[in-house]
């Protein structure tokens, strides 16, 4: 009879963990997805979309080689002495102009762009921060579990041990009843 009472105790604590858990995983949102609809929600303004687009265009080899093929353009135009020798020659003051004047509009341009990634990259590793703190957390969590789950289970077996011990001791009595009988007889 005892023996099936301590099998119910335990069958009734392991459905109070499975319960346990079972509210804990209804309860908690995961924050990773939290995270990414945050994210998807910030959508940038159109000067920050200009400003991505010149950065992506100003760094790929299709404005390398118009840009090239434009700077050859010129020079040859420019050497072959046009039909306006005084358009722009040989030292090409023009070009030069006009080369500094993209540098110095790219730069900016560039750096906004730049920036912009860098707010996106903060803004990732306090994400990844904040997924590894949860984390931690929950890790510490289980332990606390696993620790009460273990000290539920020692519990349990010296529990099953005295039973043990107290029905070997009435066996024993027992058997020692039957030897004096039988000494006796």
């Amino acid at each position: 009879m005892e023996l099936i009472d301590l099998l119910h105790s335990e069958e009734v604590h392991v459905q109070q963990l499975d319960r346990l858990v079972k509210e804990s995983l209804d309860e908690e949102k995961m924050l990773s997805i939290q995270l990414l609809e945050m994210e998807r929600e910030e959508k940038p303004s159109f000067h920050q979309r200009v400003a991505d687009g010149a950065a992506s265009f100003g760094g790929s080899w299709k404005f390398i080689i118009i840009f090239l093929s434009f700077m050859f353009l010129w020079i040859g135009y420019n050497t072959v002495k046009s039909a306006d020798p005084s358009f722009d020659p040989y030292p090409f003051i023009l070009l030069n102009l006009i080369l500094s004047c993209i540098a110095a509009l790219q730069a900016p341009v560039i750096m906004m762009s730049q920036n912009r990634k860098e707010d996106k990259d903060r803004m990732r590793s306090r994400s990844d921060y904040m997924i590894n703190l949860k984390s931690e957390l929950e890790v510490r969590g289980l332990h606390r579990k696993v620790d009460l789950l273990i000290s539920e289970e020692m519990k349990t077996l010296f529990l099953a041990q005295e039973k043990q011990i107290e029905l070997l001791m009435q066996i024993q009595e027992q058997l020692g009843q039957s030897n004096g009988v039988r000494k006796g007889h």
